[in-house]
């Protein structure tokens, strides 16, 4: 899923807080998203059965996901792979943001300092929570800089 992507890039005291982190676990979002798209789900059924605009299904068959809803990019997942469910899925990474930000000692007014995404500390954490949407760019940048302040 999207928070077992970190390998330990980014992660740590002695790392420049200018790696470019954030672009690498987008990058490895695309792969994940893109693959499970162009292996397991018809460009209709994106449409169709995932519920994706049109938009958004040719940018998910194109590599482009920044934009894209955690959502969303679950459910593509979640086509492909019938024994996950997308709404678990997000309840993992949420669980996953939210026990790396208390080991990492941060709040969401930290995170919003740090990542580019022109978002407030209570957009963050509406985010965090569910209560707007989150997008794969939102969720590389906030997960870059929680895994950048791990011990």
């Amino acid at each position: 899923m999207f928070h077992e992507v970190v390998d330990g890039r980014g992660a740590g005291p002695d790392v420049d807080a200018d790696e470019p982190a954030a672009a690498d676990l987008l990058a490895a979002f695309e792969t994940m998203v893109s693959e499970a798209a162009a292996a397991s789900v018809d460009g209709d059924r994106l449409v169709d059965e995932v519920g994706l605009s049109k938009t958004d299904a040719n940018a998910v068959r194109d590599g482009d996901v920044a934009a894209l809803s955690l959502a969303d990019a679950t459910a593509v997942l979640a086509a492909a792979n019938p024994d996950r469910d997308a709404d678990a899925m997000v309840a993992e990474v949420r669980d996953h943001l939210l026990m790396g930000m208390a080991t990492a000692v941060l709040d969401v007014d930290a995170i919003a300092a740090k990542i580019d995404a022109d978002l407030t500390g209570q957009e963050v954490q509406q985010a965090l929570e569910g209560r707007t949407t989150m997008t794969l760019g939102q969720l590389a940048e906030i997960l870059a800089v929680i895994e950048r302040r791990k011990p």
